[in-house]
C-alpha cells in the first residue's frame, strides 16, 4: 500500500473585525497562527502544512514557522462573509494542481482554536480510517450546560422551550447528550473535498470529542486573554512549548 498523503490547510485571513491582527497576536509568546503551524508539524501522519491567507504579513510570519504559503488566497475568497468550504477547496485543488499530485486526506486548522493536541489530530485521523461510511470527522465537545434542557425563546412575552422535546424529560440527568462543533478540527477525505462544491454538511460525518476545556475558539479580546490564562497556567500544556508548572 502507498503511504498516507495528508494535507493540513490553515487559513488565515487578515481582516478580523472582532479582534484585529489576531492571527499573528501574541499568545503565550508565539504569534496565534505560530500554534496551528507547530502542532501540525508534530503530527508525523501530515504530510504538507499550508497557509491560505490573503495578507503579505501573515505569510511572512508563517514562513517562519515552517509552514508554506505557495499563493496568496484571492480576494474574492477572502472577504467578511466568505463560507469556509471555498476556502478549503481553492486550497487543495491549488496545491495539488502546482505540485502534480493529490492527497488523500485534508486536514483544516482553524488558527484562532490553538487547544488542540498532537494526539487528536491522529485519533481523529484514525477515527475517519475506519469509518467507512463518512466523508469526514468533525471535532466536537460536550457544552457545559446541554441545549434541549437549558435554551429557551420568548414568544409574545412568554418563555417558551426552543426544542419541543425538552418537555419529555423531567430531570436533567436523563437528558441525551448533546455536543457541539467547536472549530477544533475537521478532516475530510480529499475525494470529498474535490467533489462537493457547495454543502458539506449534507453528508455522513462521524465526531471526534475534545475536552470542552481545551476547545478554545478566538474570536475577541476575551476569548484572547482566557486563552493566555489557560496555556500560561499549565491548564492546558501545549507540547511544543516549554513545560509550564502550575
Amino acid at each position: 500500500m502507498k503511504p498516507t498523503s495528508v494535507l493540513a490547510v490553515i487559513p488565515a485571513r487578515g481582516g478580523s473585525k472582532g479582534l484585529p491582527g489576531k492571527n499573528i497576536r501574541q499568545l503565550a509568546g508565539l504569534p496565534l497562527i505560530a500554534h496551528s503551524i507547530l502542532l501540525a508539524k508534530s503530527c508525523p501522519e501530515i504530510s504538507r502544512v499550508l497557509v491560505s491567507t490573503d495578507s503579505e504579513e501573515i505569510a511572512m510570519v508563517s514562513s517562519q514557522y515552517g509552514s508554506v504559503v505557495p499563493f496568496l488566497r484571492p480576494p474574492e475568497l477572502a472577504a467578511d462573509d466568505t463560507p469556509m468550504w471555498p476556502v478549503v477547496r481553492h486550497a487543495l485543488l491549488t496545491i495539488e494542481e502546482q505540485e502534480n499530485k493529490q492527497y488523500d486526506f485534508l486536514i483544516l486548522l482553524d488558527p484562532t482554536s490553538p487547544g488542540r493536541l498532537p494526539g487528536d489530530i491522529s485519533a481523529a485521523l484514525e477515527t475517519l480510517k475506519n469509518s467507512s461510511g463518512a466523508v469526514g470527522v468533525v471535532g466536537v465537545s460536550q457544552p457545559e450546560f446541554n441545549p434541549i434542557w437549558h435554551c429557551v425563546v420568548e414568544e409574545k412575552g412568554i418563555m417558551k422551550d426552543l426544542f419541543d422535546t425538552a418537555k419529555k424529560y423531567n430531570r436533567r440527568q436523563d437528558l441525551p447528550i448533546v455536543y457541539r462543533i467547536n472549530a477544533s478540527l475537521y478532516i475530510w477525505k480529499a475525494d470529498f473535498v474535490r467533489h462537493e462544491t457547495k454543502d458539506w454538511r449534507s453528508s455522513p460525518h462521524v465526531i471526534y470529542e475534545i475536552p470542552d476545556f481545551r476547545a478554545i475558539h478566538i474570536d475577541d479580546i476575551n476569548e484572547f486573554e482566557r486563552a493566555n490564562l489557560l496555556i500560561n497556567n499549565g491548564i492546558i500544556r501545549l507540547p511544543w512549548l516549554p513545560n509550564i508548572e502550575k
